[in-house]
């Protein structure tokens, strides 16, 4: 096969685009049968692959670079289902290739003389990259991820060989690069599919949702109902996250603003505790001694309404109305308070206000993304804070956006698993002086690197095996039956696109994206496509084993050393909520939104382990929105109680010690027994009557934080206060 000169290169990739065409125009005839649309999306993504790794491997080829191969290879990893998704992995992808490529390039000379040292050294690079990418969790990390991948791939093969470090990484980065380029470009400038659009249909769902549970909690639906909702939104919230990363690379005039989607997000996140404080406050009205007043209830049912109200326009007049009702009648209740039913109105009424204002807000956020794509939020179009007229609720003018959960202990873990198993494979590599020892130790190394972001990546790892069996079956064909008989670049590209066209349309679908890989990944360098023809079986050979040595140590190795059991992160999560709780009953931890954020993100990581996991956790969830509520009452209560006035210190005292029970509740090695939460429930009950018969300033920031408290601290059937004062 010889492909320096071809004839009729250009023909070929025409050819391709002619085929990508016919295909767009399938997907365009299909887009409204939803059994075919998944089917055409993964075939137009494959074309559209195939031909940017085709385009870059012409130009490579043209290039004179050593292995144009590693072009091929490139596409495969950066092309994504989104124009916006693959430009921002192309840029990443650059960006970690570089840092990768210089790392390596200054880490290989310092010692040359000392491979054990060198190749520890670069397993700790490894390691580093990969605590970096699991601390960051944004489309960020995938820098990180190629930092480390490149450094592998570059530096254990050049440990014995120092001397061409330099040129290897040059050559690297120039192969790497033309792969991006023509990547993005294909993706970007033939048929796009643009992220923007999928954000927007995304959101969409999401406020339906939002809606939805909004609607149970004022019907006091079945705890199941409502926890079914709460944890659909939580699920929206970070898929939505995971679009928007990919917006400002989209090729649209203009994106949403940074602001906008913060805003919203901070709406929504709001909205997932504050259903079931309306629902709680609701079903203890209904239920006991209480009842709920005949205003509250008209006010529960234009709610109802105006939520079932499918008129945008008149949603949002009778919205403005519903917030003047609510506040009006917190404001008199608040003021008028005699029993503890009254109290209870009073705070539903506030809390109602807030939901029925953050629904509002999302509405106006939403036709601001859809109709306007404003860049700002200018203070004009910005939705008004209509939430609770309670100082201490109003939230703060500056959006804080989607918090995600961090934990450095965990991120170390798991990087220190990478480290030792890599050093493990370069220990045998040295001492047995293994000729494939470096390809293998680098595979092992990309392995670990790409796989080990997830708390079970062995599982991973085996279906990139199982792809890889095909792919070497599919190379060896190749390499020996097929590609001796090619003799220009357009009978080339024929040949090769059955195999990349059927491993592409796998690619685009989730359960089988890792077993495509094994495919694209192994042809182009196992198959030699250079720019001659060069079968050698005996190097074939040591390279298939020195490929399934590497995938098998490394599932190995990744079980061992960077498995993390889903109890075991479970409990982990479950930990650090109640950590946090703690703290924020003691006056520390952060803003309220940046909070509530927290949670919901820690709430998203879950909702995945929770069905991996082989025991029963049906109130895991419930737990996590306990500790939510409770953490967002006892600070909001820590800073009502710093403003007593000092004739009333009493009062600020015993709130103290109670903010204090609270955080000793939730600390380490607590065992709370029955007799405890009725005590705790109980001192509340007595406080919150003696700041209802004062005369404290304040009266009613100190209230309603103490009924939150209570309702949080336990279920809602539990709540059972005396009448009176």
């Amino acid at each position: 096969m010889r492909t320096e000169h071809p004839s009729n290169q250009l023909f070929a990739i025409t050819g391709v685009a002619i085929r990508i065409a016919a295909i767009g125009r399938a997907w365009s005839l299909q887009s409204r049968m939803p059994v075919v649309r998944a089917d055409a999306d993964a075939l137009l993504f494959s074309a559209k692959s195939f031909a940017a790794a085709m385009l870059a491997y012409y130009i490579a080829l043209r290039a004179g670079v050593p292995k144009p191969s590693w072009a091929i290879v490139t596409v495969y990893i950066v092309s994504q289902n989104s124009a916006g998704a693959s430009l921002s992995r192309g840029v990443y992808r650059f960006a970690g290739t570089i840092v990768g490529a210089v790392a390596t390039v200054a880490i290989i000379p310092c010692f040359v003389n000392d491979p054990i040292v060198c190749s520890v050294v670069l397993a700790s690079w490894i390691g580093l990259c990969l605590y970096l990418s699991l601390l960051d969790r944004t489309a960020r990390a995938y820098a990180f991820v190629l930092s480390g991948y490149t450094a592998s791939l570059i530096g254990f093969p050049g440990v014995f060989n120092p001397a061409a470090i330099f040129d290897t990484a040059s050559v690297r980065v120039q192969e790497i690069s033309i792969g991006i380029l023509c990547a993005v470009l294909v993706h970007r400038f033939i048929l796009p599919k643009r992220m923007t659009g999928q954000f927007t249909a995304r959101l969409s769902t999401t406020l339906r949702d939002a809606r939805r549970l909004a609607g149970d909690a004022l019907r006091g639906s079945s705890g199941q109902a409502l926890r079914r909702d709460r944890d659909r939104l939580a699920g929206d919230l970070l898929a939505l996250q995971g679009l928007a990363v990919h917006l400002p690379y989209d090729p649209v005039p203009v994106s949403p603003s940074r602001e906008t989607l913060q805003l919203i997000h901070d709406r929504l996140a709001r909205l997932l505790p504050l259903a079931t404080e309306v629902e709680d406050r609701i079903h203890a009205l209904r239920t006991g001694d209480h009842r709920l007043p005949d205003e509250l209830t008209a006010l529960l049912d234009g709610a109802g309404h105006w939520l079932a109200s499918a008129d945008a326009a008149d949603r949002d007049a009778v919205a403005i109305r519903l917030i003047d009702r609510a506040r009006t009648m917190r404001t008199r209740k608040a003021t008028e308070t005699v029993t503890v039913g009254d109290r209870l109105a009073a705070n539903l009424a506030g809390h109602l206000a807030e939901m029925i204002g953050l629904l509002r807000e999302c509405d106006r956020l939403e036709r601001i993304i859809v109709r306007t794509g404003a860049r700002t939020v200018t203070a004009a179009a910005r939705p008004p804070d209509v939430a609770s007229p309670l100082r201490s609720r109003r939230r703060s003018g500056r959006a804080t956006g989607y918090v995600y959960h961090r934990d450095p202990w965990m991120a170390a873990r798991s990087a220190l698993g990478a480290v030792a198993g890599i050093v493990i494979g370069c220990a045998f590599w040295i001492w047995s002086a293994w000729p494939e020892g470096g390809m293998a130790v680098s595979i092992l190394g990309v392995c670990c690197a790409l796989f080990g972001n997830v708390d079970t990546p062995a599982p991973n790892v085996v279906k990139y095996m199982v792809g890889s069996v095909a792919g070497v079956a599919i190379s060896l064909v190749y390499s020996f039956v097929i590609l001796p008989r090619m003799t220009d670049f357009a009978s080339l590209v024929a040949v090769l696109a059955p195999a990349f066209l059927f491993a592409g349309s796998l690619q685009a679908r989730p359960p089988t994206t890792y077993m495509a890989l094994g495919i694209t990944l192994t042809i182009p360098i196992l198959s030699g496509l250079g720019a001659t023809y060069a079968g050698d079986f005996a190097g074939a050979l040591n390279s298939v084993i020195a490929l399934f040595a590497a995938i098998g140590f490394a599932v190995v190795s990744m079980s061992l050393f960077q498995t993390i059991p889903v109890d075991a992160a479970i409990g982990r999560l479950l930990r650090l909520n109640r950590q946090d709780v703690r703290q924020r009953a003691l006056g520390g931890g952060p803003d309220e939104a940046h909070w509530t954020s927290l949670m919901i993100d820690r709430t998203a990581l879950l909702l995945p382990r929770l069905r991996l996991s082989g025991k029963s956790h049906p109130d895991v969830l419930d737990d996590t929105l306990h500790h939510l509520r409770v953490g967002h009452a006892a600070s909001r209560f820590h800073q009502a109680i710093r403003h007593v006035d000092g004739n009333d210190g009493e009062i600020g005292h015993d709130g103290f010690e109670l903010l204090t029970a609270i955080a000793l509740r939730f600390g380490s090695g607590y065992r709370a027994g029955p007799s405890d939460a009725v005590a705790l429930h109980r001192r509340i009950e007595a406080l919150t009557a003696r700041i209802a018969d004062s005369s404290i300033k304040g009266r009613v920031q100190l209230l309603d934080p103490l009924i939150d408290l209570r309702f949080a601290l336990g279920p809602s059937d539990a709540v059972n206060w005396e009448n009176g004062r």
